[in-house]
């Protein structure tokens, strides 16, 4: 068995997101005699990962001797944990370090530390101890007696979490049942889709494309593997004893998107997105920014006018409900709709330059909405309610298509 040596990173795997099956070039390498690759993604974890290499290493010693390797994948962390890693390669030899310094994101890293990987199973554990060791030799023995797949779970028997507070437990339970809503053939095929704890044949899922997003990645390898037998074993989450927690508002949201974009690239709207060329995805984010927006617009105008609250006169009231809500609907769509393209142009400049076109783009279309709403009323169908949704359709696709190209274009940042 190949053995790196000490005071080597690993080449960071370049290209799409997609695990290779074994080369024939690794039976003579000897690597056909791992079992187990288990990818440790971690940042600023420097006060962990001694800890949780040896004792990753003693278990797996115990259970498959010399069968098995663990992959540190670093973000480049502030406080070098890929160093500290690094320097443990002299003593536990079945360690590989990987420093990721153009790339960020924990579902990406634990592809990246997949596609450099050399075992025919494929794990992932966090790197904080939340999730206990011993758990593995069960996921292992799962995948051993023929599970294509194997995942921790908080909620079978035998699982369940240590200290959460009552919002954090309703937060995971309500993801959990949007997710069954959503995307009901993936998610109904486990218990705990949020799980980052798993185990899977690396058979499953080579040569598939993968394309996750935020921190949950379990989702996107039953979405798009060929997983066909998933165990579960339960298991109670651990609240981290050193380091920072990186549970944020942000991973919920981009657990909702990612459930959509799955739900879209595997049913037939994402072939039709595909067939003609437009992005459905995104128009249907776009879609329900703008419902808030109308809940926005509707709220405001009745706190301004109505009677019963500041009883000012309804134009000027409407104007500046009709101004809020495009505010609301811009920092929406900057922040999830067009979330990719945001995200590298984040200076103040940029996002001022955008709300300026993305206003005065939605000023159009609400002088479209009224020509279309006379046009169709006048001369099509005397209805003005249908004539209104046709309208609103109308200038949806205006506002979506234009701020799509003007406001949110993909363009160098200097």
């Amino acid at each position: 068995m190949s053995i790196i040596e000490p005071n080597s990173l690993l080449s960071v795997p370049t290209g799409a997101l997609q695990i290779p099956e074994l080369p024939p070039s690794s039976v003579n390498a000897g690597s056909e005699n791992i079992l187990l690759s288990l990818v440790i993604p971690t940042y600023k974890e420097r006060e962990n990962i001694k800890n949780v290499v040896r004792i990753l290493s003693q278990l797996l010693d115990e259970s498959i001797p010399g069968n098995y390797e663990l992959i540190v994948v670093d973000d480049d962390s502030p406080d070098r944990t890929w160093e500290v890693a690094e320097s443990l390669t002299r003593e536990y030899r079945q360690l590989r370090v990987m420093r990721r310094q153009n790339e960020r994101g924990l579902s990406s890293a634990v592809i990246r530390g997949w596609q450099a990987a050399r075992g025919r199973v494929l794990g992932v554990i966090d790197g904080d101890l939340q999730h206990p060791p011993e758990v593995l030799t069960q996921l292992l023995r799962a995948i051993q007696k023929g599970a294509d797949m194997a995942v921790a779970s908080r909620h079978v028997d035998g699982g369940g979490v240590s200290s959460w507070s009552f919002i954090r437990r309703f937060l995971s339970r309500g993801a959990q049942l949007l997710g069954l809503i959503i995307l009901p053939d993936v998610l109904g095929r486990v218990s705990d889709p949020m799980s980052g704890y798993f185990m899977v044949r690396r058979s499953s899922i080579a040569g598939a494309t993968l394309n996750p997003v935020g921190y949950k990645i379990l989702l996107e390898v039953i979405g798009r593997g060929k997983v066909r037998e998933i165990a579960e074993v339960g298991y109670v989450f651990c609240e981290r004893v050193k380091g920072e927690s990186k549970v944020t508002s942000k991973q919920y949201i981009d657990y909702i998107h990612h459930l959509v974009r799955l739900r879209l690239g595997t049913g037939r709207l994402g072939k039709i997105s595909q067939r003609i060329n437009f992005p459905v995805g995104r128009f249907i984010r776009f879609g329900l920014v703008g419902l808030s927006g109308v809940f926005v617009d509707m709220t405001v105008l009745y706190l301004l006018s109505d009677p019963s609250t500041l009883a000012l006169p309804l134009t000027r009231s409407k104007i500046i409900a009709g101004e809020i809500a495009i505010i609301n609907n811009f920092l929406w769509n900057d922040a999830w709709t067009f979330a990719d393209v945001s995200s590298g142009q984040h200076e103040w400049r940029q996002r001022m330059k955008r709300f300026l076109k993305f206003n005065i783009i939605c000023l159009a279309g609400l002088v479209l909405n009224v020509l279309v709403l006379n046009i169709v009323f006048n001369f099509i169908i005397q209805n003005r309610y249908i004539a209104n949704l046709i309208a609103i359709a109308v200038a949806t696709v205006w506002n979506f298509w234009v701020n799509l190209k003007l406001s949110w274009r993909v363009t160098q940042v200097k």
